[in-house]
């Protein structure tokens, strides 16, 4: 019985649930108010039953000190005769259930930054971009939040400027700041500026965007004379691209350390840590009739990036990238955290399908990952030699399926 009898720290609980439910649509204004909390009184036979535990029930709501109001009703029962009994508790405002739960100074400061910024940008009221970022109109020291209204006002008023982000005039900012706060920043601009979907950050806020870069390795002595002895590589894509290379073979790696341990490869070049920007590899003319060669880690996100690369290198092959290897060393295997979305890759081999297709479904184990670093690397140093040391060009695997 007294388990339907609700004490102020379950109805505190109740509040709880209810405020991280629905904090973000109260700050807009939503809700209906007052909202009442039964605290479920008892029939006379359930006090009759276990008098005590009403006795203690009655006595905490006596006391109570909250910001709401209690309902009391007087009952009249033949046995007991007259008891007051609380009913319910009315809480009058979001302001309240936030006192209550203890939450009073982050609600007061997002409320009041929600009111300042929706004052300066009226849209914002509209939809439910500030108020999902409730967390940062809480938590923001006050030079943050003033250093991000300043960003976002400067860059309404100047959409097209064309200045990196380090020559933007807005007081104490850097860029490191902003580029933990990109996603922020584009949603609010993108609110604010009605923009559509699709545009990226620099394009979104006018800002020149760094040149994509690519670090490569010249593996080979008689190739490093070709641009002035150099052997360890980063520039912006366009640059690389002018480079009077013209190697036998490429490698292309995902882990930077196993591509600096590489050692010198006749005629081979090794291309380090694209990782999702391997699309970029389509603007170096000196891979389009090379040999390609490319070693990722065997999960999910390796056969996605090999599919991505396969779309601007058609004759690139796959190595150490098949079940023998993984199932081998399946010893070394980790966990990947979370898998790439179920969508078609159409530029995988069928050997390259069926291991990301049995990664997916779990055959070895669920979210199995083999990351390449792990490889012994004698072992994974011979395979490469062999294979990078052929003459044979790869086949155009796209539609081998």
């Amino acid at each position: 019985m007294a388990k339907k009898l609700l004490r102020p720290e379950a109805v505190r609980d109740f509040l709880a649930r209810r405020y991280n439910n629905q904090h973000q649509d109260w700050l807009a204004g939503g809700g209906a108010w007052p909202l009442n909390v039964s605290l479920g009184v008892p029939l006379e036979k359930e006090v009759a039953d276990d008098p005590g535990a009403v006795r203690e029930w009655v006595a905490a709501w006596s006391v109570w000190k909250g910001p709401a109001d209690i309902a009391w009703e007087s009952r009249q029962w033949p046995r007991l005769g007259r008891q007051r009994l609380p009913t319910s508790l009315s809480v009058p405002s979001p302001e309240a259930v936030a006192a209550i739960i203890g939450k009073s100074s982050r609600w007061a400061t997002a409320l009041e930054r929600y009111r300042c910024m929706t004052a300066r940008w009226p849209v914002l009221a509209q939809g439910s971009v500030l108020t999902s970022k409730f967390a940062m109109l809480a938590d923001y020291s006050v030079e943050d939040f003033e250093r991000l209204v300043s960003l976002l006002d400067w860059l309404e008023k100047n959409s097209t400027s064309n200045l990196y982000l380090r020559q933007l005039p807005v007081h104490g900012m850097d860029t490191k700041w902003v580029g933990q706060r990109t996603g922020i920043v584009a949603d609010l601009l993108r609110a604010i500026r009605s923009s559509p979907e699709g545009v990226d950050f620099y394009g979104l806020c006018g800002l020149r965007k760094p040149l994509d870069r690519i670090r490569i390795r010249v593996l080979c002595a008689d190739l490093r004379e070709t641009v002035g002895g150099l052997c360890d590589i980063e520039a912006p894509v366009d640059e690389l691209a002018n480079l009077p290379l013209a190697p036998a073979a490429c490698l292309i790696v995902e882990n930077l350390e196993t591509g600096l341990a590489m050692p010198d490869m006749p005629g081979v070049v090794c291309i380090m840590k694209l990782g999702n920007a391997v699309a970029l590899l389509g603007h170096l003319p000196w891979l389009r009739d090379t040999r390609i060669v490319y070693w990722g880690d065997i999960d999910t996100h390796g056969f996605a990036i090999l599919d991505r690369a396969r779309r601007v290198l058609p004759q690139l092959q796959s190595i150490l990238m098949d079940e023998a290897t993984l199932l081998t060393h399946k010893a070394l295997c980790g966990k990947e955290g979370t898998p790439h979305p179920d969508i078609e890759l159409p530029n995988l081999s069928r050997e390259e399908m069926s291991v990301y297709s049995q990664l997916r479904s779990g055959t070895w184990g669920q979210k199995l990952r083999l990351e390449q670093e792990r490889l012994p690397w004698n072992f994974a140093l011979a395979i490469l030699r062999t294979v990078l040391s052929s003459k044979e060009k790869a086949p155009d695997l796209r539609h081998q399926q």
